[in-house]
């Protein structure tokens, strides 16, 4: 089913590598044209634009776009128990885990009587984006709203589709999570016009009471082409976490590994989207056949067998054979997953070595579908490659770090001359009159010529 890609017995650099190896990416260019519209009418015309665009999208028009409190208290208290205790135990398990990385300010003395400080200080208002197309997404729910609320941003809402199955609005698990974390503002819009109506706001209709719904400053969450080309379009009016690609897993693997596993584990994966990538990489062929028979024999049960067929044949998944685990190393560091099991018969000291990968998942018992939900970890991860430079979504992501300058007379007396001379190096002069003035009579002799 997989298709394979041999490289033993070959030595790439790491451009080949990235050439040479499957990889899904999101054809953003390809739809930046077809969503400009719809931000530049929503920027315009607001709320009515935002709602056409749901009536003609979503198949619904909610009666407003902020979800009235009551339907959300509702959705609350109507939870399923179960789901209501597994959503209560994995907000556990993400506060656990974010609230170990709140920073601390931190004040250094570069010199007597010079200070810097650097204080972090929260995103005053967040959008948070949950999407509900070909799924539902509560724990979206808890993974962007768990380090918001950490970070100690000043007010966030959460977007996310209306449903025409549920009045219009999202689905009930969606807000039900938003109840159990304290989430009051819910807007029922989904799609490239939620991205849009986050970073320009408005007024919503009279059956929300004509309230105005606020912009964000920053906008994060998981989301389809649209919803990535609409966040590029709105990047110099928000901030945004990245642009996301279809969801990818990568696992190093040798024979020691259970095939069972590692095929479920492709397998649950490639549910996602028909563009979710999932590779193998291994220095068996009798451990990838065998992968590969377990897929065959399991994904047809699936409750999206057809969207996982179409991800494992897809160009972007396949095995990859390669001499030995270090080769394999060197393989899953050019890839960069955004999810990369290590099951090996030292998965604990070969995923230490690994530095890019969105999130590591170490051995048989750290399956990625434990991080999807209820490891504490969070599950936004950079796609496509990015997780050469960048992050997953955290505490962080909604800090922003402030150097606050607090120099005295002497300190500034005593580094007066290297600035003066650095300023003068770049022919800006003025910056070094700027300090001399404090020391200096500049004016002196301007009358004598």
């Amino acid at each position: 089913m997989l298709s394979r890609i041999d490289l033993r017995g070959r030595t790439l650099g790491t451009a080949e590598l990235r050439r040479t190896l499957p990889r899904g990416a999101a054809d953003v260019d390809s739809v930046v044209e077809t969503v400009r519209p719809v931000v530049e009418e929503i920027r315009e015309h607001g709320v009515p634009a935002a709602l056409d665009y749901s009536e003609k999208f979503d198949g619904v028009r909610p009666a407003s776009v902020r979800v009235p409190a009551d339907i959300i208290a509702e959705a609350g208290e109507n939870l399923d128990p179960q789901i209501r205790e597994a959503l209560v135990e994995a907000i556990r398990r993400a506060r656990i885990v974010h609230s170990a990385q709140r920073r601390a300010d931190t004040v250094t003395e570069v010199a007597s009587g010079g200070f810097v400080t650097e204080k972090w200080v929260p995103v005053e208002r967040v959008g948070l984006y949950v999407p509900g197309g070909k799924a539902v997404y509560p724990s979206s729910v808890i993974m962007n709203v768990v380090p918001a609320q950490v970070a100690g941003v000043g007010s966030l809402v959460v977007a996310s589709p209306p449903q025409a199955d549920f009045g219009g609005w999202p689905h009930p698990t969606i807000l039900g999570a938003c109840s159990l974390l304290g989430v009051d503002e819910v807007w029922a819009v989904g799609g490239a016009q939620a991205v849009a109506l986050l970073a320009h706001g408005g007024h919503d209709t009279d059956a929300g009471g004509g309230a105005g719904l606020e912009p964000v400053d920053m906008i994060t969450g998981p989301g389809n082409v649209y919803v990535t080309a609409a966040k590029r379009l709105c990047r110099s009016v928000v901030g945004i976490d990245s642009e996301a690609g279809p969801t990818e897993i990568a696992v190093l693997a040798d024979d020691s590994a259970d095939p069972v596993h590692v095929a479920y584990d492709l397998i649950s994966q490639a549910e996602h989207d028909p563009e979710a990538a999932s590779v193998l990489v291994t220095d068996s062929e009798q451990f990838a056949s065998a992968v590969d028979r377990e897929i065959e024999a399991r994904y047809e049960v699936t409750l999206n067998s057809e969207r996982v067929r179409q991800a494992l044949e897809g160009p972007q998944s396949g095995i990859i054979l390669v001499d030995d685990i270090e080769a394999g190393l060197r393989v899953v560091d050019a890839y960069a997953a955004e999810h990369l099991e290590v099951q090996t018969r030292n998965s604990a000291a070969h995923a230490a070595r690994v530095r890019n990968a969105g999130a590591i998942f170490v051995g048989a018992y750290s399956p990625v579908p434990l991080g999807d939900y209820a490891a504490g970890s969070n599950h936004v991860l950079p796609t496509s490659g990015t997780a050469r430079h960048s992050s997953g979504l955290s505490v962080q992501t909604f800090l922003r770090g402030i150097h606050v300058v607090d120099y005295d007379q002497a300190a500034l007396k005593q580094v007066a001359s290297t600035v003066v001379a650095l300023a003068d190096a770049e022919r800006l002069p003025a910056h070094g009159e700027a300090v001399r003035a404090r020391f200096e009579d500049l004016t002196a002799g301007e009358g004598e010529q």
